[in-house]
């Protein structure tokens, strides 16, 4: 590991926040556009802030030549400022300065995908967290923020399309071959928002009329060919705007929203004031080459970059550490609006299980890891390496809390004062918690701890029953591990929603001990102590607990249910989340079981009961189709892996093979009625109802085939070769790609792989399937990696094929990355080196795959360690992948 002092990034604390020296008022820029030189202009009118400690006035630069620089009209000498560390300091600055500067990009060499670059010909732009400062100097950070005009110039016949931000004002040709466009953003916005995106495309258009009776230009721009795959983005849009009028009463306040979708991005999208950018997987998408989850995903995402356009564009944030002040509020908004659009109750129980399945199995982990920290973080070396599901996923549960704690009506009154006290302001976790507390007058003061506490509490249940009394009592307690850099945690306030069903499965009425008001199923009880009891009265009959219901805290709950009791739960309870969830109980402690047992060479057996269990629920016609899935879904391997200290994959993997052939086995005829009663012939149509069935059918094929025979695989083959929509398809290939029979069929298999290449080798959206696909298969291994790495079709440059492939392999096939031999570490190393080069967020994302190497045994341990050390030794590592490595051989 590197421990030259001149190597190590800086660290940047939270604590250590000083208000910007100078304010920006006006912002104009011109862009000469090339990918060998791009020439830019800008001309920003600042004043001094006199409230700041910072006397002078700094700007941020990376990556680029300065040509010129004029203060207040005078040309600067090269004594009367300094460049270093990646700034530009001027001293002595009067209190108003109009400076102009002019500044050189080699965007064409910009692999970096931040700032400004060129992908297949066009130009775009990603300036979130610090990109903007690689297009030209300036005071770089989220508080500063100005009006923009931008005037874009190019070649009309290579740039027929020159978009910015907000408004377009004016745009004609040049005379000399070249054309310009000149956009004008009436509102203020930090630099981080900026957007340019020029070059040859095309565009879906409406007309779309506001809820006040306005009319807006709605415009979905993609690259020639794809038009056809822009409708269901179009809609999702004008979805998006519907519901934010309807739920929050915030209206669209530009004359034109756009969204531009490009194959190179880092991220899935980005919220630029009103022209989006997006990553073409959450565009494109008609049937042939989207699945129900693509669908689903573009709907969820072209939501969330619209919602953001209040709750991250109008009031923004302070400073990156309060990165969840916009994020989290946003996803949860994104996940309310993609469950109001299914509109049942089962369907938002499904989307809520789907939700909390990322947060157990990605953020959980991360809580327990060397890159743990909290919603708001007290320190970080590289920002990009804090877009984590933290401050996402965690960042949206803290926001639901709020929610839950307040109910519908009172949530929506604090985010009307929210924005009437700081729209076009930049502001901080605490201003959106003032904002609840006093639009409310509930005592919010502890859940602040949410913010600056990292890790992932833990709620202890026990029960008590008196019949004689009629009171049911339960204690609550709450613990919280200790994370790098905290140790002793203080109490949270968390939501703990409770129900107690009887012995006919129903609600019994709820009362609390010393309290008038009654609830016919569900209180919120607020445990804001280390244990606190509360005293159900009125209870004639020893009920079943049903704890947390709706997930209502992000927190581990510890109660001693019976199989007995998880039985009654999965069978009765009316809170479908907590039905599911006493499934995922059963199915973990006989996963944990079973891979004890293997690891000890004990014969393996699945007990009755659970099977009995999965077949009542899985022939209920009463039960939606979207939820028979979801508990047919077993805990996934990583999920397992959470259940023990030290982790086994290859055991893990086995018991979990083990359970679904069993299933298979036992539930053959209920799968296969299953698998028929749930066909949708006819034109494909995503909608809530016909993804419900085709999930249910591919979970039920998905389990045929795990217990193999030439019936089922034909079954697979059949559906393979005659689907009519890539959800059919792809389900089925991923059997075959799983199969496990005789050499004819695996044959066959093979084939038809290849035959999912041949017709869709020029979708590249659909490739990145078919490499996800070989990339997560239990048949594929380093050397089948390798192999791949070298088709004509793979390229380690960009984002979207690097996941494919690389990413899936490492994180989505833990048997196979973890191979006793340490090859999957080797593999990890050197791609992660390699990505570094070109493009150190993706490698600093891939470097997080090892980052919670001690919770392997020794023997692999040793080849982790010699992993992570060949990156940390590597030269010119970039702080990115330089802040993960550190921390996980610190760990």
């Amino acid at each position: 590991m590197r421990t030259d002092i001149a190597s190590q990034p800086l660290t940047i604390f939270r604590k250590d926040y000083i208000a910007p020296g100078f304010w920006v008022d006006t912002v104009e820029m011109g862009f000469d556009l090339d990918p060998i030189a791009t020439h830019v202009a800008t001309r920003m009118t600042m004043r001094r802030n006199h409230d700041s400690s910072e006397k002078n006035l700094v700007l941020f630069g990376e990556t680029i030549k300065l040509l010129q620089l004029r203060m207040n009209g005078v040309n600067l000498k090269k004594s009367a400022y300094s460049i270093a560390d990646g700034k530009l300091t001027i001293l002595n600055a009067p209190d108003v300065v109009t400076l102009e500067i002019e500044t050189v990009i080699a965007a064409g060499k910009n692999t970096s995908m931040s700032g400004l670059y060129v992908s297949n010909g066009n130009f775009f732009t990603q300036c979130e967290a610090e990109g903007f400062r690689k297009i030209t100097y300036y005071p770089d950070r989220p508080d500063v923020m100005g009006t923009f005009t931008i005037m874009l110039r190019g070649d009309k016949k290579k740039y027929p399309v020159l978009l910015s931000n907000g408004n377009l004002i004016a745009e004609g040709d040049l005379g000399d071959g070249r054309h310009y466009a000149t956009w004008e953003d009436p509102f203020k916005k930090p630099s981080y928002l900026f957007a340019l995106v020029a070059g040859k495309l095309v565009c879906q258009e409406e007309k779309y009329k506001l809820k006040s009776g306005r009319k807006v230009l709605l415009q979905v721009w993609v690259e020639a060919g794809n038009l056809d795959k822009t409708q269901h983005a179009m809609d999702s849009l004008k979805n998006s705007i519907r519901w934010d009028e309807e739920r929050f009463g915030l209206e669209l306040d530009l004359d034109r929203f756009m969204i531009v979708a490009t194959s190179d991005f880092n991220m899935g999208a980005m919220e630029n004031k009103g022209l989006n950018i997006f990553n073409t997987k959450y565009v494109l998408a008609n049937p042939s080459i989207a699945t129900d989850v693509d669908y689903a995903g573009i709907e969820s995402v072209v939501g969330h970059e619209y919602f953001h356009n209040w709750t991250g564009n109008r009031v923004t944030c302070r400073d990156w550490f309060q990165l969840s002040l916009k994020e989290g509020l946003t996803v949860f908004r994104d996940q309310e609006f993609s469950a109001d659009l299914v509109g049942t109750e089962t369907g938002r129980a499904v989307k809520r299980i789907e939700d909390v399945r990322v947060l157990r199995q990605v953020q959980f982990s991360e809580d327990a890891g060397p890159m743990a920290h909290p919603v708001r973080p007290d320190s970080f070396v590289e920002i990009n390496n804090f877009y984590t599901v933290t401050i996402y996923e965690k960042g949206a549960e803290v926001v639901r809390m709020y929610y839950t704690l307040l109910g519908h009506d009172g949530f929506r009154k604090g985010m009307d004062l929210y924005f009437k006290r700081h729209d076009g302001q930049a502001v901080a976790c605490d201003d959106f918690r003032a904002a609840m507390a006093d639009s409310s007058g509930h005592d919010l003061a502890q859940f602040e701890r949410w913010y600056s506490q990292a890790g992932t509490p833990r709620v202890k249940a026990e029960t008590s029953y008196d019949a004689d009394a009629k009171i049911y009592q339960i204690t609550l307690s709450q613990t919280c591990p200790d994370t790098p850099g905290q140790s002793k945690k203080l109490p949270f306030h968390i939501p703990v929603a409770i129900g107690l069903l009887g012995a006919d499965g129903k609600d019994l009425k709820l009362q609390l001990e010393g309290q008038t008001t009654t609830s016919n199923n569900t209180l919120v009880l607020e445990l804001t102590a280390e244990s606190q009891t509360f005293r159900f009265t009125g209870i004639t009959q020893k009920p079943t607990p049903s704890i947390l219901r709706n997930f209502s805290a992000p927190v581990v709950l510890e109660y001693a249910y019976t199989d007995e009791e998880l039985g009654h739960l999965l069978a009765n309870d009316s809170d479908p989340f907590n039905r599911w969830e006493a499934g995922q109980r059963l199915a973990t402690r006989r996963l944990v079981k079973l891979t004890n047992a293997v690891q000890k060479g004990e014969e393996l057996e699945l007990d009755a009961m659970f099977i009995e269990a999965l077949r009542a629920t899985l022939n209920d016609t009463t039960l939606d189709p979207s939820f028979r899935e979801v508990v047919l879904t077993l805990p996934s391997e990583a999920m397992i892996a959470e259940e023990f200290a030290v982790v086994d994959p290859q055991s893990i993997h086995t018991a979990r093979q083990f359970v679904r052939a069993s299933l298979a086995q036992h539930l053959k005829s209920d799968l296969l009625s299953a698998y028929e009663n749930n066909l949708t012939p006819g034109k494909y149509s995503p909608d809530a109802v016909s993804a419900a069935k085709r999930g249910l059918k591919n979970v039920a094929l998905a389990y045929l085939l795990a217990w193999p025979d030439d019936a089922t695989f034909m079954l697979a083959k059949t559906q393979f070769d005659e689907a009519q929509n890539m959800t059919d398809r792809l389900a089925a290939l991923s059997g075959l790609s799983n199969f496990s029979g005789s050499a004819k069929n695996t044959k066959a298999a093979a084939q038809s792989l290849q035959k999912f290449y041949k017709d869709f080798k020029n979708e590249a959206l659909v490739i990145d399937k078919w490499f996800m696909l070989q990339a997560s298969a239990y048949t594929c291994d380093v050397a089948k990696v390798r192999e791949l790495m070298k088709h004509s079709a793979f390229t380690l440059s960009n984002p979207n094929r690097a996941r494919s492939l690389i990413f899936n392999f490492c994180n989505a096939n833990p048997a196979r990355f973890h191979a006793a031999d340490g090859s999957g570490y080797a593999l990890w190393a050197e791609l992660v080196i390699a990505l570094n080069k070109l493009n150190p967020q993706v490698a600093a994302r891939l470097a997080r795959s090892l980052d919670r190497w001690k919770k392997y045994p020794q023997n692999l341990q040793a080849h982790m360690k010699a992993a992570l050390q060949k990156v940390a030794e590597t030269k010119k590592l970039s702080k990115d992948v330089l802040e993960v490595v550190s921390k996980a051989l610190a760990s």
